[in-house]
């Protein structure tokens, strides 16, 4: 059952319009991310939810109750929402104290010394701040900051958690430590997440849903698995991870599509029909020019020429650039050329001759767009 749900929400800055019918609908205790460039309209559509900003049309519902609605001039201020937010900066008074920081929201609801106490505390330990309730906010780390804005928004137990790209003010380190602590932290508290960031590993690691967003709609929504390995539009497809891409040019139709690459002298790809997105597919014909893609994870690269006979490609390696935990190659295919990672173990050599087997099950195929 949806528990937070988002309906034709619109917001224009002047002539910008920076939320443009996104509708959504996000289950209790869901770690949802909006993932996009900047400027796309998530953070915007965080605050909307957030009552920071107020939308220009559509509705937002939480559980049984109405949170802003235009047409019927509907509108609950942020601090009767029940939503706790994390800002990207933190947002901590640096003059107070971390238990300061942290009793603040319960101080507004006049809630009595010993009961703020107590849940202060508690609140500490939750993050792993315990005993450092009287230090000042000045002499934490980055991480220890970001510890207690998570504290003050989780202290009265709020129905819905807003995370406006937390993470991006930490060393590469950290954020990878504090991702790992937030996802923990997420599940012993059972709360909904409606977290917002423009870093893919950050999505694709933390999130139940993603909500690909560009140009202030919603390209597509899914699980992390479905979105990067099942595109349904080319922004999805080309914004998530890294994506292998092949011109052609339709030969032949069928239960499989069968693409002649161009540029490539002897080869075929055939790409199965289950693959191709359902609008793309009623509208192919033979002669169609297009584009094949594939994730490069899934192109087995041999020195011999593999068993299968279909979906392999010839090519010879021109250069290679050292990164770490992986090499970059660069693939001539006949008078095309492309760049291909590869894991650190699996070494080549420039000059060396090579099959690219992509696999049948990874391809998809679109429309070229001119």
């Amino acid at each position: 059952m949806s528990f937070l749900r988002l309906q034709n929400l619109h917001k224009y800055f002047n002539e910008v319009q920076a939320v443009n019918g996104v509708n959504l609908e996000i289950k209790e205790g869901e770690f949802f991310t909006l993932l996009g460039p900047s400027g796309c309209g998530k953070t915007t559509t965080l605050r909307l939810v957030g009552g920071l900003e107020e939308p220009d049309e559509g509705e937002i519902l939480l559980g049984d109750g109405c949170l802003v609605s235009v047409s019927r001039g509907v509108f609950v201020n942020p601090d009767k929402r029940d939503m706790g937010m994390v800002f990207q900066s933190y947002a901590l008074w640096p003059h107070m104290t971390v238990f300061e920081n942290v009793a603040y929201p319960l101080k507004l609801r006049w809630m009595k010394r010993p009961v703020i106490r107590e849940k202060v505390l508690a609140a500490l330990e939750l993050v792993g701040l315990s005993g450092l309730e009287d230090r000042p906010i000045p002499a934490l780390s980055g991480g220890q900051q970001q510890r207690v804005a998570l504290a003050r928004a989780l202290i009265f137990s709020p129905k819905v958690l807003l995370l406006d790209e937390p993470l991006s003010n930490l060393d590469a380190q950290l954020r990878d430590e504090m991702r790992r602590e937030l996802k923990a932290l997420q599940r012993r508290v059972g709360v909904t997440v409606l977290f917002v960031t423009h870093d893919q590993i950050e999505a694709l690691s933390l999130s139940d849903r993603i909500g690909i967003m560009s140009k202030g709609k919603l390209e597509q929504v899914g699980s992390p698995e479905e979105v990067y390995q099942k595109p349904t539009t080319t922004f999805s497809r080309d914004f998530l991870g890294k994506t292998f891409i092949i011109l052609g040019k339709v030969v032949k139709m069928g239960d499989t599509v069968q693409v002649e690459p161009h540029g490539i002298n002897d080869t075929s790809l055939w790409i199965q029909q289950t693959n191709i997105p359902s609008t793309v597919f009623g509208s192919l014909r033979e002669g169609n020019e297009v584009v094949v893609s594939i994730r490069p994870d899934n192109i087995g690269v041999s020195g011999s020429m593999p068993n299968s006979n279909r979906n392999i490609i010839p090519a010879t390696l021109e250069n290679v650039h050292f990164l770490g935990d992986r090499y970059e190659y660069t693939v001539a295919m006949g008078s095309e050329t492309r760049v291909l990672v590869l894991p650190a173990s699996q070494v080549l050599k420039p000059g060396q001759k090579i099959f690219l087997e992509l696999k049948t099950e990874s391809l998809s195929l679109w429309p070229r767009e001119r």
